[in-house]
């Protein structure tokens, strides 16, 4: 039994980090119904393969609606009446031209819990910006801490502002949303922007708290985070390969100092002065040295080395490399399913590990309107009444 089996969730998006939410209510037992434009045309059998491994689509139902039609809101608005929770990512006021905005569903069913995902939220003077991950983290003045201080800030992917903020954070919206309404009986609306939630990614680090503690702005590589200072640094290997060291404790750091027999880098372990400014003259030689030293060994001559000194260091992965890990693979992140068509289908598994309620992977990711008949049907429609409308192009 999932945590989330009986809940019902309508997913309105286009993007996968207004995605990802549903997915993880998918993955603890919710069934979540993605609704889709009908294609102009139907998928070939490559759109239909690569489709099927979206992880962020997996365990999903498709409905392919035309919710631009008349018809088609008045379906959706059926299956919103009976709705737990609806996610949709588009920019306000799109899901009020479509009939389909918080205040007129909530109307009809006052349990519903609503999550918006909109670049800059439902108010103020950016609301209706087109945007993007990289804009997101611009603003959030993230985009500009992130590499070295005489090059040009560099995009850390789109894992920031899209999955670790907006993503993450609708889904925890959703939920105390729905353990609140345990407590009233009524749902709301949960407004979740990427710009709000890089700001909240971003005060998290130590360089914000001794902005607003000091008034010390941090800068771009610097800091002890920046990879400027020895013991949290990127570092070659004799291979051409890369080793993260990241000794940002005392006793940590000395390990390594200890291994690496130059113990007189000890005192170049982390100090507080050091959470903004950059590396001095001294710390950056003290990198140096050790650069010189990384290059004389392989990249997994140095781990498995310094892994038994008790030092923090990682192997800096090639995606293959990651799939193969023992620790990826002993905690059943890398998962097969079979297809009927498509055959073997892999994947990450569980991020979350619940003891007595574990999620679970039921499904691949649907082809666009795979579910249609399915889901129209147990709103009541019967055979003739779907025939007719896909004639119409109302769902597809």
């Amino acid at each position: 039994m999932g945590v989330l089996d009986g809940i019902k969730v309508l997913e309105m998006a286009r993007v996968p980090p207004a995605e990802m939410p549903g997915m993880f209510l998918a993955d603890m037992g919710a069934d979540v119904h993605k609704i889709e434009t009908p294609p102009d045309e139907p998928e070939d059998a490559t759109a239909r393969r690569r489709a099927a491994f979206a992880y962020v689509n997996r365990n999903k139902r498709s409905l392919a609606l035309n919710m631009k039609a008349p018809e088609g809101q008045a379906i959706f608005k059926k299956l919103a009446a009976a709705a737990d929770v609806i996610v949709e990512g588009f920019r306000p006021g799109v899901m009020k031209r479509l009939g389909g905005d918080y205040e007129t569903l909530s109307a009809a069913n006052p349990r519903l819990v609503y999550c918006s995902l909109s670049g800059f939220g439902h108010n103020g003077p950016y609301r209706d910006y087109p945007a993007h991950d990289g804009n997101y983290l611009s603003l959030a003045g993230v985009l500009n801490l992130i590499g070295e201080p005489d090059r040009k800030p560099i995009f850390p992917l789109n894992l920031v502002a899209d999955y670790g903020g907006a993503s993450m954070h609708g889904a925890l919206g959703i939920m105390m949303a729905l353990f609140a309404r345990e407590r009233t009986g009524r749902g709301q609306h949960v407004d979740v922007s990427y710009l709000d939630t890089s700001l909240a990614l971003l005060a998290a680090t130590p360089n914000m708290r001794f902005f607003w503690s000091d008034g010390m702005a941090p800068k771009r590589g610097e800091g002890f985070l920046g990879g400027s200072y020895p013991y949290y640094a990127v570092y070659e290997t004799k291979d051409r390969k890369y080793l993260t060291i990241g000794c940002t404790e005392p006793w940590l750091w000395e390990n390594f100092c200890k291994a690496i027999n130059r113990p007189d880098f000890v005192k170049f372990a982390r100090r507080p002065d050091q959470f903004v400014r950059a590396a001095n003259t001294e710390e950056v030689a003290c990198r140096e040295e050790i650069e010189a030293l990384i290059r004389t060994r392989s990249r997994d001559e140095w781990y498995d080395f310094l892994v038994k000194a008790d030092v923090c260091v990682g192997k800096v992965y090639e995606p293959e490399e990651v799939v193969a890990d023992p620790q990826v693979q002993a905690r059943d992140m890398v998962v097969e399913m079979r297809h009927p068509v498509h055959g073997t289908v892999t994947q990450f598994g569980q991020p979350i590990k619940l003891s007595e309620t574990p999620g679970t992977i039921r499904s691949v990711a649907p082809f666009s309107g795979e579910h249609t008949d399915q889901v129209l049907g147990e709103l009541g429609l019967r055979e003739a009444d779907i025939r007719s409308r896909r004639e119409k192009k109302i769902v597809s």
